[in-house]
């Protein structure tokens, strides 16, 4: 039972980490029906925000996550209001090459900026080594990881779940139509609900540095994993994402614990397998 239960705890801290990088995409995919493959791009620039603070800046690691949350928030409104906000209505495909292209730039101007080599990152000496539990190793940082994931959820469904503003967005994922009819300023809720997501993005991507690395490639490897998120949880959900995230992240670390040869297809058969069971995701409505 002891390697199962490292496997699991691996797994679960690598879908802390899926949730943190897809749940804003679910929510605004959900309420605007808008396909931004860009997402993981804001993944990206948090991690490099939180690079460049601490390896030329000199900042604490903890320090640098609200800067690379709120730095990542303001370049997704801009964004938004420049790009984004043009294509709501411009069907699917106008969408993806839209934000795909913006992939591309982003990987483009990173490699420019950074080089194309993996990003070294220090982090400090009370969150390396790990901590003897039970029998186990359990690595210290995967720990806070852990913690400040379910912290970050916890806040996110009392946000949804007990505030007006929590109450906005879940009228406008449900019924947009009806929600503008009552009064409510969609689209000003959705460039707030789209911040809030992309920030998160970036948190995640700065969170990930030490489990994943970083580089330019980051946008895109990540980005699949992201969608699958999204599409197994069900668009609009913060249950369904963390769920989903939880889901797959353990099985992609079972993968790679027990069947190394092929884990790295295992989380697509699953994947499929949901998918077919339940079109609409684990908690989706449509």
């Amino acid at each position: 039972m002891l390697p199962v239960l490292g496997m699991l705890f691996d797994g679960v801290a690598y879908g802390m980490l899926l949730f943190l990088m897809s749940v804003g995409l679910s929510v605004t995919l959900g309420m605007m029906n808008f396909v931004n493959l860009a997402h993981c791009s804001f993944a990206m620039l948090g991690g490099y925000v939180t690079v460049t603070l601490m390896n030329d800046a000199g900042w604490p690691f903890f320090a640098t996550l609200p800067i690379a949350f709120v730095a990542v928030a303001a370049a997704s409104v801009v964004l938004e209001r420049v790009f984004f906000r043009r294509f709501y209505h411009a069907g699917e495909l106008p969408q993806c090459l839209l934000t795909i292209g913006i992939v591309f730039v982003s990987i483009a101007a990173a490699a420019y900026i950074y080089g194309t080599d993996q990003q070294p990152v220090q982090l400090p000496d009370y969150l390396q080594g790990s901590l003897h539990l039970m029998g186990l190793d359990f690595a210290v940082y995967r720990l806070v990881l852990i913690a400040i994931a379910l912290a970050i959820t916890v806040l996110l469904v009392v946000t949804v779940e007990a505030t007006r503003f929590g109450a906005k967005v879940r009228a406008a994922v449900n019924n947009q139509r009806m929600a503008r009819g009552l009064g409510i300023d969609v689209d000003t809720l959705f460039a707030v609900t789209f911040a809030l997501g992309s920030g998160l993005a970036g948190l995640g991507g700065a969170l990930a540095i030490a489990m994943l690395g970083l580089d330019p490639s980051f946008a895109l490897t990540y980005l699949i994993y992201v969608l699958i998120v999204v599409a197994v949880g069900g668009l609009g959900s913060i249950a369904g994402s963390f769920a989903a995230a939880m889901l797959l992240g353990v099985v992609d670390m079972a993968g790679k614990y027990y069947i190394p040869a092929f884990g790295s297809i295992l989380i697509y058969v699953v994947m499929l397998a949901m998918i077919m069971a339940r079109p609409a995701g684990l908690f989706g409505r449509r």
